[in-house]
């Protein structure tokens, strides 16, 4: 067995790498490339099972199919690195989606519509509406000017002392609509003053 396939079978899945047995749908696996390309880019290893055995690949149909994916179901289309190596008598391909230029990048699913992906450890969610506008304002020229009112001064010292907040206690707790509550914590966000956590169930929010 070659190095590279060796050290990412020692590494594991995490944020940046994601084992796959086959590529069965195009559609599913762009998922996973977007939430790559809105991460910090990550690498598919197909041919491999979860538990780190060498299936190897069924045919040049997963190529194609990688191909298709990256070029009808991501949008903006991703550049793919796609690299083979022999292990043994079978293929495992190594394919390397960088990170994205154009945030947010989104998928095309099963009902027709684009959905932007996020990557949290080892597995690829669906972004909310705050991780998308955070993943917008990355892609823009403009920098993040920060306005420090009542309602940033009292997120900042309720986070000081509480471990954590969401964006429903946080309108609450000012008082005020839900879009402007949104558009501060994106721009904490931006900022780098406060960390989203996404999780499957409910995003929250700490000090950075």
């Amino acid at each position: 067995m070659n190095n590279t396939i060796k050290k990412y079978l020692i590494r594991g899945e995490d944020d940046m790498l994601d084992y796959k047995q086959e590529i069965s749908s195009a559609n599913k696996i762009a998922k996973t490339m977007v939430s790559f390309a809105n991460h910090k880019g990550g690498t598919l290893l197909v041919g491999v099972r979860d538990n780190k055995s060498i299936a190897g690949i069924r045919s040049e149909d997963e190529k194609y199919m990688l191909d298709l994916a990256a070029s009808f179901y991501c949008k903006p289309e991703i550049e793919l690195e796609i690299i083979e190596h022999q292990i043994n008598d079978k293929i495992v391909i190594e394919c390397i989606v960088p990170i994205g230029d154009n945030k947010p990048y989104y998928a095309k699913g099963d009902d027709g519509k684009w959905w932007v992906y996020i990557r949290n450890k080892d597995k690829s969610l669906l972004a909310s509406k705050i991780v998308v506008d955070v993943l917008r304002k990355q892609t823009s020229d403009k920098g993040t000017l920060i306005k420090y009112g009542k309602n940033e001064s009292a997120l900042l010292k309720y986070l000081e002392q509480n471990e954590r907040v969401t964006l429903q206690q946080f309108r609450k707790m000012v008082n005020i609509s839900r879009w402007r509550a949104s558009k501060i914590l994106v721009n904490l966000i931006s900022a780098g003053v406060i960390r989203n956590h996404t999780h499957e169930k409910t995003e929250f929010y700490t000090l950075a």
